[in-house]
């Protein structure tokens, strides 16, 4: 593979993700409670882009070999943070027209200085009884180094002016894991409104209380301030229980990790900034971004106020189960192809809890990565233990920012019976998968699910995902081996119909992608129709280029970050990508091969990415079914059709749309929805 194939950086493609994820702020056709909860996404998306992408950039920066390298790092990182300083300009104008938005709908966010008589009363009898007895201010200006900051949180530096003219500087926790960060406080004298203030404010109002009896204070003034850390985990190659305990102390250092990132109010004397960074002892290759006086924003996507006409319209998902039917007649009689949030999810739950007591499920093997906090998979495999069923879960511990959760659950469920299994040496385990072995006519039957998702109530109601429910034997033999493999890697099952990364996955899509190139060099018609999350993958740009080239029509959905450089003459003009941006998140990965008029349509669990196919257990899996092919097509090309939300990714990614709103367009996500109901089998 050429060295020399142009690449868009992946993490500037990433910003240009989350610049589309602005663009609905900046959408005054969203609905305005929606614009706020985009306000925190972007803020979220932000704050995990420096943990993981900017820290990972920051380490190659630190560590490199040779100038050119050094210089290399050096340089994106100055392009990364020109690129976010100028994604924050446009955030906080966004915040401003939000604001005034909720204005007109007589929801108000104030300051502490624009608080009425009463409205003060009132926030100063809250912040005595609620707030004053959490804060646990700390002085920086007679310390080497800052206490442990928790990056999770919000931090006030804090300028206090003594009667004899000097100076002190503070710091405290803003304490919003134990006190809401909107608290709602009267209406204004005769109005009809709903008026919140920021947890922030009520301190900031009630500033000189804090230090009142410890020092004779003339002023105080207080800027916000927080850090991101690095999220990289330590971890050895040894999979036992004693990972357990590993990835706990693991956890506990990522805690004191290097701080990459200091986001801080503009406002901030540079003094006080200076004084902040020195005891931080942060470094060269680390970022600054200055920004208003509130952060964490994240916090905005549970903003509490609105009503309905505020929001998206709920969607009722479509059932998934005839009533007086078995989950198991249901799937023999044929499989079933499932698209969240369209279709109900309890489709997983209830075959679960089917399957926990049922008396001719004799095991149950299940994937576990991401579980929602009240879990009904996880509370149906327990009581598949009680029933005496042999219940085997695949708890992959690494699964970023979902550790701590993860560990939880692996507890609970060892503590239940259930056989848990911690993964695979070196390789985290992401596939999707449901095996439920059952006894019927004295013979084994396997009952699979294969999809794209994970088994997690919560995000099931806002990701996109497929979800194939099968009584197919081959695939279920596959499905079954799988969890053979990850049990003992020295096992190396043959897989008949599903390729499984690392280990012929890559191999898979190149060998399907090469059919369409030999196609098209031999006159025929050739087409490829992918979606996926990430395309970042170099041999997988590079063979997508060489199709292009050849006269393959290359059709691209992606969701986040994508390297190659689209629509280049001489190297891509036979290739299109496009993005979707809207209500639910577009989750699903999806490849499509015209394959000499015999169309192949594979589902993975497995995004484009070097990780994805090498270094991860991964499953990509076929839609075999006529009926289900058809249906997967259609969504696609509802989604390529889409001329509301959908943005061009062209060279530079800036992020055209495709076309104007007009009453005779096309939103993806709606349609899919009208065409599901219309298609329902349930």
């Amino acid at each position: 593979m050429p060295n020399d194939i142009p690449l868009y950086p992946k993490e500037l493609s990433w910003l240009s993700f989350n610049e589309r994820v602005l663009q609905e702020v900046e959408d005054e056709s969203v609905p305005i409670i929606e614009r706020v909860r985009f306000l925190g996404i972007f803020s979220n998306n932000l704050d995990e882009f420096f943990r993981v992408r900017v820290a990972d950039v920051r380490r190659l920066a630190a560590f490199a070999r040779g100038e050119q390298q050094k210089k290399h790092f050096a340089k994106l990182l100055g392009q990364i943070n020109e690129r976010v300083l100028r994604l924050q300009r446009r955030y906080a104008r966004a915040y401003a027209k939000v604001l005034a938005g909720l204005g007109k709908e007589d929801i108000h966010v104030v300051k502490e200085s624009k608080l009425t008589q009463r409205q003060r009363k009132f926030v100063e009898d809250y912040f005595h009884r609620e707030v004053l007895p959490e804060l646990e201010p700390f002085f920086i200006d007679d310390r080497e180094t800052m206490p442990l900051l928790n990056e999770a949180r919000i931090y006030f530096a804090i300028q206090l002016q003594l009667k004899d003219g000097s100076l002190r500087c503070a710091a405290m926790d803003i304490p919003t894991n134990t006190l809401s960060r909107f608290v709602l406080i009267p209406p204004r004298e005769g109005r009809r409104e709903q008026v919140y203030i920021v947890l922030d404010n009520i301190i900031r109002a009630c500033l000189m209380e804090v230090f009142r009896d410890v020092l004779p204070i003339r002023s105080a003034r207080a800027y916000m301030f927080k850090i991101s850390r690095d999220a990289e985990l330590e971890l050895g190659e040894q999979i036992t229980q004693n990972l357990v305990d590993r990835m706990e102390k693991s956890l506990k250092r990522r805690r004191r990790a290097d701080p990459v990132r200091l986001a801080y109010d503009a406002e901030m004397p540079q003094t006080l900034l200076n004084l902040v960074k020195e005891k931080l002892k942060m470094g060269r290759y680390d970022t600054y971004t200055p920004g208003g006086r509130y952060h964490n924003s994240k916090d905005l996507m549970k903003f509490p106020a609105g009503a309905a006409r505020h929001n998206y319209k709920p969607l009722v998902p479509l059932p998934t189960l005839p009533c007086g039917e078995s989950a198991f007649s249901h799937i023999r009689r044929a499989d079933r192809l499932y698209y969240y949030p369209y279709h109900d999810f309890r489709a997983i739950s209830n075959l679960l809890a089917s399957a926990a007591i049922d008396p001719q499920v004799r095991e149950i093997r299940i994937n576990l990565y991401r579980v929602a906090k009240n879990s009904q998979v996880v509370a149906a495999l327990i009581n598949a233990v009680r029933n005496n069923k042999k219940v085997v879960a695949v708890v992959e511990l690494r699964a970023r920012f979902d550790e701590l959760a993860n560990i939880h659950w692996s507890e609970e469920l060892r503590d239940a019976g259930v056989e848990v299994v911690y993964g695979v040496p070196g390789l985290k385990v992401h596939c999707k998968l449901i095996s439920i072995i059952r006894r019927e006519e004295g013979q084994t039957r396997y009952y699979s699910h294969l999809g794209t998702g994970n088994f997690n109530e919560n995000t099931a109601r806002i990701y996109c995902d497929f979800s194939l429910l099968t009584s197919n034997q081959a695939l279920g033999r596959d499905v079954y081996n799988v969890f053979e493999l990850i049990r003992s890697t020295r096992r190396r099952p043959v897989f008949q119909h599903i390729a499984v990364s690392p280990l012929t996955n890559r191999a898979a899509l190149m060998q399907a992608i090469d059919r369409e190139i030999e196609a098209a060099a031999q006159g025929r018609r050739a087409e490829l129709f992918f979606k996926c999350n990430n395309l970042v993958d170099s041999q997988m740009v590079e063979r997508l280029y060489r199709a292009g080239a050849a006269g393959v029509k290359v059709r691209i959905i992606v969701r986040s970050m994508c390297t190659l450089v689209c629509e280049t003459p001489g190297l891509s003009e036979n290739i299109q990508v496009i993005s979707l941006v809207d209500k639910f998140l577009e989750h699903a990965r999806v490849y499509i091969f015209h394959n000499g008029g015999e169309e192949l349509i594979w589902m993975s669990s497995a995004d484009l990415m070097t990780r994805n196919l090498d270094h991860r257990v991964e499953v990509t899996f076929p839609i075999i079914q006529s009926v289900h092919r058809g249906i997967v097509r259609k969504i696609l090309e509802l989604q390529w059709s889409d001329n509301q939300k959908a943005r061009i990714l062209d060279a530079g990614q800036s992020n055209r749309r495709l076309a104007s709103n007009t009453p005779r367009g096309c939103r993806a996500q709606d349609a899919i929805y009208r065409y599901l109901k219309q298609h329902s089998t349930a």
